[in-house]
């Protein structure tokens, strides 16, 4: 049988593939992609603190970084692909100023195409974080530069410093009334004895030592520890809060009433004061819980401000922790909203305890919510008196900054900043002042009811 002669196979496939070949490059040149388009750098902030700096860069577009120290002087070096410098960009040099505690000083160029290089002169050696956070919130893109201290600070330390108390103070003679040590506190030595975490926690009922027999026999006097109190202002940093029609925001409302009750518990001798923020940076929800427990706290407060879906919304409320689920939808919501905080304010996952947070959470006991309630209730009547309240009851719901296992915690709303009214009494240091007021002898009638005792904290 004969063959099929291959010449002419071959003039019968040579067009084919002539005319696929010339298809495929079409296609091709097609699906090509295109140079890729820079990202746009939208802002730039700075958020100085001591506890840590914060830099951020809000893009529209996820950005890779990589970044490393050098040494002699302190240097920290960010490499930034995809990216090429612009006049916002430029701006953050601007930005850095003169009391950062960590930051001197950043340059910003072009180190080659595509990538943009930040070098930070620092003031001190320091811990880096950068991380990005995807959109959240208004936010878009986001690229984040954390610089810790490389010897945290130690809180109590701050705390004794902040609060301008020394071994050896003795109260002023002459105090007013409303100055002096709660009614239930025995009338002995007021003295802060702060050396230590041990004086913190020192009993109520600590008797001194026998008399010798040749001494003059007389009642045994009793010590008198501290009390701590931690105050929470909500929000701070790149996290706003609540923002009110006129504009003003959550967290500087709190902020400013927070340090005006500051003041005010701090007028009681054998009081002092722990705030989870003193300026306005990010603190994540678990931090402002452990930062309570590492000065041993007696009490916490979270102060708030917060919005509602509708303008109309109007009173003061005070929250506590609930294990069997929300007090109302209302309550289910608020709590909802605030432990949003962490996505909106940026907590860096590949560095967050989560397991430690979820501990903490799961310690939370029956006993630690029935006195939150207890203080939730005293704090509320003063506040009905200065203010209309939004329920006539303590509320409950799942607040992460409220899972302190061992300390009695509540939250205060103390006005809805959503309402136009409540949000001009919000902004007025007399209402402010008022509500200051109100909490300090809330705190004080639970003590009166409530004695502090000794406490072996959970650590």
């Amino acid at each position: 049988m004969p063959s099929t002669p291959p010449l002419r196979t071959k003039h019968v496939s040579r067009p084919r593939r002539t005319v696929l070949k010339a298809g495929a490059t079409l296609l091709l040149s097609v699906l090509a992609p295109l140079p890729a388009r820079a990202a746009q750098i939208l802002a730039v902030r700075v958020w100085p603190a001591e506890d840590y700096t914060r830099v951020t860069l809000e893009n529209d577009t996820n950005l890779k970084a990589t970044h490393f120290i050098v040494k002699d002087p302190e240097r920290l070096v960010v490499d930034i692909e995809g990216l090429e410098l612009n006049p916002t960009l430029k701006g953050l040099v601007a930005k850095i100023q003169s009391n950062d505690p960590y930051i001197k000083q950043v340059r910003v160029g072009q180190n080659r195409p595509n990538v943009v290089r930040l070098v930070f002169d620092l003031k001190e050696e320091i811990t880096p974080q950068v991380f990005t956070l995807a959109p959240a919130g208004e936010y878009k893109h986001r690229l984040i530069f954390d610089l810790y201290p490389v010897k945290p600070v130690d809180p109590i330390a701050a705390m004794i410093e902040k609060g301008n108390w020394s071994a050896d103070s003795k109260p002023a003679e002459g105090k007013a009334a409303d100055t002096k040590p709660l009614d239930t506190e025995p009338k002995a030595d007021l003295s802060p004895k702060l050396a230590s975490a041990d004086t913190l926690a020192a009993p109520v009922d600590t008797p001194k030592p026998e008399p010798k027999a040749d001494a003059k026999a007389g009642p045994q006097q009793k010590m008198v520890r501290m009390l701590t109190i931690a105050l929470d202002p909500g929000h701070g940093g790149e996290d706003p809060g609540a923002t009110g029609a006129n504009g003003s925001h959550e967290k500087d409302i709190v902020l400013a009433i927070a340090k005006r009750l500051k003041g005010k518990i701090e007028e009681h001798p054998n009081m002092r004061v722990m705030l989870t923020r003193d300026a306005d940076y990010f603190v994540p929800l678990g931090t402002r819980v452990e930062k309570a427990r590492k000065v041993q706290a007696d009490l916490f407060v979270s102060i708030h401000a917060d919005a509602f879906v509708e303008a109309s919304a109007r009173g003061s409320s005070v929250f506590v922790l609930s294990e069997k689920g929300a007090s109302s939808s209302a309550a289910r919501w608020l709590a909802n909203k605030e432990n949003l905080a962490d996505t909106i304010g940026g907590v860096n996952v590949k560095t967050h305890d989560k397991q430690l947070a979820s501990v903490l959470f799961d310690l939370s006991t029956t006993a630690q919510i029935n006195d939150s309630l207890k203080l939730g209730k005293a704090v509320l009547n003063e506040i009905g008196g200065i203010n209309r309240l939004h329920r006539g009851a303590v509320e409950q719901a799942g607040f992460a900054v409220l899972k302190a296992p061992d300390i009695p915690s509540i939250l205060v709303e103390t006005a809805f900043i959503s309402n136009p009214e409540e949000e001009a009494r919000l902004l007025d240091e007399a209402y402010q002042n008022q509500i200051a007021d109100a909490i300090v002898k809330g705190i004080k009638r639970y003590f009166a009811k409530n004695p502090p005792l000794s406490k072996n904290r959970l650590t």
